[in-house]
């Protein structure tokens, strides 16, 4: 028993460390569109970051993007550019900061900002049509944009 509760203060205190050192959304600091400091200070993980590139219900990258990896995964889009390759083209600091918000480094570009709360024209609560609440968050997590990184850098020629 005492052992358990010893063990839960610990995984507590960890996972306050670990949140503690998250950057918020509107604390990301962009340099040219690049973000040299990761967001969470924890390496992202590549196989849960292919996950999200393939997911619809998380990242849904491959709605427009096209990623020869995720063969398994149907109906790649063709509006943006592939994927292959996005580790030789481009930094760790230029993915983290185009899959943050793409619109710093491409003006124009109809890629969702990722990790963005505010400046948005008239956002709504998901699909109510309600104005959004307090409860108005990033489209994924801090860890899940390290681990998107970490699995692009790994797209190689």
């Amino acid at each position: 028993m005492k052992r358990s509760i010893i063990t839960a203060i610990a995984l507590a205190s960890t996972a306050f460390a670990v949140s503690a050192g998250e950057i918020a959304p509107t604390e990301v600091s962009f340099s040219d569109g690049t973000v040299a400091e990761s967001l969470t200070g924890v390496p992202g993980d590549r196989e849960s970051g292919r996950e999200i590139v393939g997911s619809k219900k998380l990242g849904n990258c491959v709605a427009c993007h096209q990623v020869s990896d995720l063969s398994d995964v149907p109906f790649h889009g063709e509006i943006g550019p592939s994927l292959d390759g996005a580790g030789d083209r481009w930094t760790e600091e230029e993915l983290r900061g185009i899959v943050a918000n793409a619109k710093i480094m491409f003006e124009g570009t109809m890629m969702p900002s990722f990790y963005k709360t505010e400046g948005f024209i008239r956002p709504g609560n998901a699909y109510t049509g309600e104005a959004p609440d307090d409860t108005f968050g990033p489209i994924l997590t801090a860890q899940q944009i390290e681990d998107v990184v970490a699995y692009l850098a790994t797209l190689k020629e």
